[in-house]
């Protein structure tokens, strides 16, 4: 019998969220607890981009270098290009695409008030993606110290 069954509390040795859904979750990808953005709602405009200086649970630093999420412009664009191949795929097997009249016109404005629609949300999957290719999980992130940023410049922060 397992201790989660006996006690219905999960033990520390549980296994840690699969990398793929701390990314969509925009989780720390050290600890994979932490949230990464100070508000969990990506449409709260005047605050989507705003993001801990450091993980509230394991302390990892969330802004590397100086121009460190410049390169999440690349995930960002992967996952657009995702997302325009999802919506074309679903209308061309609903609703049938042709060149002969409008529909493949309604797909490209359908598609454009998608990526409007879920742009938050892609930014801040694109940092977190950015940010796991360079942080990797720690499994013992509770007993090892988080790396300190070497090459930082407090008036270059939250450039974007």
């Amino acid at each position: 019998m397992d201790l989660i069954e006996i006690t219905g509390v999960k033990s520390s040795a549980e296994k840690p969220m699969p990398a793929i859904m701390s990314i969509a979750k925009c989780k720390c990808p050290r600890c994979r607890q932490g949230n990464m953005f100070v508000d969990k709602n990506p449409y709260h405009l005047k605050h989507t981009m705003q993001m801990h200086e450091t993980c509230p649970v394991c302390g990892q630093a969330f802004n590397l270098e100086v121009g460190f999420y410049y390169g999440s412009g690349y995930s960002s664009y992967a996952i657009s290009i995702a997302v325009s191949v999802f919506s074309f795929v679903v209308y061309a097997l609903t609703v049938g695409m042709s060149i002969n009249d409008y529909r493949f016109l309604y797909w490209i404005i359908i598609n454009a008030i998608l990526l409007v629609a879920l742009q938050p949300i892609i930014m801040r999957v694109a940092r977190s993606m950015w940010l796991a290719l360079f942080v990797s999980y720690d499994s013992n992130w509770r007993h090892n110290k988080a790396d300190v940023p070497e090459r930082t410049n407090d008036t270059q922060k939250n450039n974007w």
